[in-house]
């Protein structure tokens, strides 16, 4: 068929339009709407459209991972990082997520190529990594990168569950753990400043890109496969912000860590198994980009990549809840270093926070920060069993302390913030007696970000804490070691035994952080 490409009078009234029209768009919307219509040659269809070099520096970067040394502090981030998301997963297991998790894996099956931890079942790829990053999720003890998101319940679950098919080495598996966490921060903040408004969850979007690309990387996809990769990612991103109404946590797992884990691993297989895709879903008609937000900032998928590791800024957590609850704590905890606090003397709590937000009265009881500081206030601590103890839920003293804990945003900060007003003490407690208590500095930082990072040794005793009751001494030591020392493992099956154990009988809670 022939094709006449002379433009009428009517078409160049039309284009002139368009030109004005772009003109008057912001700059985000004109890069989007320049990347939505490329001039097609005679012939050439839409699947012809050109690879942007966005893209082209991207998926090369990525193809590329597997065989990139790391750099010393990159890769010691890596071996923390695999280890700290083990111990999650392990922890996890007795939890109702991830007796959930276990339950569907030995329900659903698969072919037996990857291991599902905690238990002693094989099962495929796909299976392992929503059961494993559903575990790695179970509660709030993983780690956590600016976005935000949730990276290792992520990406590792996927990276072991391919590597496990592939016989990844344990480098390998280092390098696709880093790729993972690299790419899902950077394709969320390309989107993320278009998102401040739109309740749309941004794990639901950097979980499955970095989970995709350490899958990508363990199945050894090279660039053109990974655009391929990056397209069935697109089309399987989601996120919709309804988590805090979850009742156990078991729906915010999926979400956070195994739906990620799941779908990434998902779009390496594909590719593998010879499915293409789009060339680019990140520029031209109907893009990933465009689709997200106008206010799209394609520049970031590569924001000094090869330069600047996530994985080096990620924080460790040692409390187990939710991120933001952690200062609080930490708060409350100086607080009762300095005096004795009864706990039915106390009127009001006024914490600096942001009312409204994701750890507002949630309903699981390890992303509440009234639940929380009200077990910390009674007990002087929060431990992984306290925390995740539903019937105190119930309990009169907690309920009557979350009443009264009074959620301010402080001058400029929050809902509701702003203007001149005094700033609002970190955490305030008034006694029956008209006695306030203020504690407003905590220090360095808390303990885990990159403001005041944990030592080896404290990552380390951590790990060992959550994962004991569960494994036992012996076999979290061997886990703990051939971790830290990942590089030098040649197949990363080597860590099944020692990821695997027999179930049975009541859970396994541990008491992390004891009381010192």
């Amino acid at each position: 068929m022939s094709h006449d490409f002379r433009m009428s009078r009517r078409d160049v009234l039309q284009r002139a339009g368009l030109v004005i029209a772009a003109a008057a768009m912001p700059e985000g919307a004109r890069h989007l709407a320049a990347q939505a219509g490329p001039t097609l040659a005679p012939g050439q269809t839409n699947a012809d459209l050109p690879i942007s070099a966005v893209m082209t520096r991207l998926s090369t970067y990525m193809a590329e991972a597997r065989d990139r040394d790391l750099p010393a502090d990159a890769l010691e981030q890596a071996k923390w990082h695999v280890l700290d998301t083990f111990a999650a997963m392990v922890s996890g297991s007795e939890l109702a997520p991830g007796k959930a998790a276990i339950a569907f894996a030995r329900a659903y099956g698969g072919k037996e190529v990857a291991t599902i931890v905690a238990d002693t079942i094989l099962v495929g790829p796909i299976e392992a990594a929503l059961a494993n990053g559903t575990m790695g999720h179970a509660d709030e003890t993983d780690d956590t990168l600016a976005g935000p998101w949730h990276p290792g319940c992520n990406v590792v679950p996927a990276a072991l569950a391919l590597g496990e098919q592939f016989g990844n080495s344990g480098a390998h598996l280092l390098r696709n753990v880093a790729l993972g966490y690299d790419i899902g921060t950077r394709a969320m903040a390309a989107v993320q400043r278009g998102m401040a408004n739109s309740h749309k969850l941004s794990y639901g979007i950097a979980g499955i890109f970095g989970a995709a690309a350490a899958a990508g990387s363990a199945a050894s996809l090279n660039a053109q496969q990974m655009r391929w990769l990056l397209s069935y990612t697109a089309q399987q991103s989601s996120g919709i912000e309804s988590f805090p109404r979850d009742l156990d946590h078991i729906e915010k797992g999926f979400i956070f860590g195994g739906m990620g884990a799941r779908s990434g691993v998902t779009s390496a297989l594909l590719v593998h198994a010879g499915w293409n895709a789009v060339n680019d879903i990140f520029s031209g008609p109907d893009n990933f980009l465009n689709y997200q937000t106008q206010n799209a900032n394609a520049d970031a998928l590569v924001d000094k990549l090869g330069e600047r590791y996530e994985i080096t800024r990620t924080n460790i957590k040692r409390w187990t809840v939710g991120q933001p609850i952690h200062a609080p704590l930490d708060a409350a905890e100086a607080l009762l270093k300095q005096r004795a606090i009864d706990p039915n003397q106390i009127q009001e709590i006024v914490v600096r926070y942001q009312p409204g937000s994701i750890t507002d009265n949630s309903g699981p009881s390890d992303i509440n920060v009234q639940h929380a500081l009200a077990v910390m206030l009674v007990d002087k601590t929060v431990t992984f069993r306290s925390i995740h103890d539903k019937a105190r839920m119930q309990d009169p003293l907690i309920v009557r302390l979350r009443s009264r804990v009074k959620l301010e945003p402080g001058a400029g900060g929050g809902r509701g913030g702003g203007g001149n007003a005094p700033r609002t003490p970190l955490l305030q407690i008034t006694l029956a007696d008209g006695t306030k208590l203020v504690q407003d500095n905590v220090g360095a930082g808390v303990l885990g970000t990159t403001q005041n990072p944990m030592s080896r040794d404290q990552l380390i005793a951590k790990c060992r804490d959550l994962m004991n009751p569960v494994l036992g001494a012996a076999q979290t030591t061997r886990l703990i070691d051939t971790t830290m020392a990942l590089d030098k493992t040649k197949n990363v099956r080597e860590l099944r035994p020692m990821l695997q154990r027999k179930g049975g009988g009541p859970p396994k809670l541990s008491e992390y952080p004891a009381a010192k």
